[in-house]
């Protein structure tokens, strides 16, 4: 069992406030994004599945620009080049496989924009 309560929040950019947890094949990111927070756009190995749990995102994916809204969920392939950009305050869970080893030691803005090796 985990418990997103457990877990320090960190800042890696400001907007961005997150808690992450491994299970032994993904990872997870539970955000709070302040609205008019830019994602820059970056690329990884792993697929990511984005939850919105409340708010408005913009989400570009591979140049393809969707508006995410609470409820819907959006699927990342590994490798898609990919930005975004909160309309609104929000609350998104992120869930990565394989693992984010790159996550482990904290996140920090050269993680979240891609220019950190993992």
């Amino acid at each position: 069992m985990m418990d997103w309560e457990k877990i320090a929040a960190q800042t890696p950019i400001p907007g961005f406030v997150g808690k992450v947890m491994h299970s032994d094949s993904m990872s997870f990111v539970l955000w709070e994004i302040a609205a008019g927070t830019l994602l820059p756009e970056h690329a990884h190995l792993h697929e990511q599945v984005v939850h919105m749990l409340d708010g408005t995102f913009e989400l570009t994916v591979d140049g393809r620009t969707e508006t995410l809204s609470r409820g819907q969920v959006a699927a990342i392939p590994s490798n898609a080049r990919h930005s975004g950009r909160a309309l609104t305050d929000c609350r998104i869970l992120d869930a990565f496989c394989p693992v984010r080893e790159d996550y482990r030691n904290g996140l920090t803005s050269s993680v979240i924009s891609g220019t950190a090796n993992g």
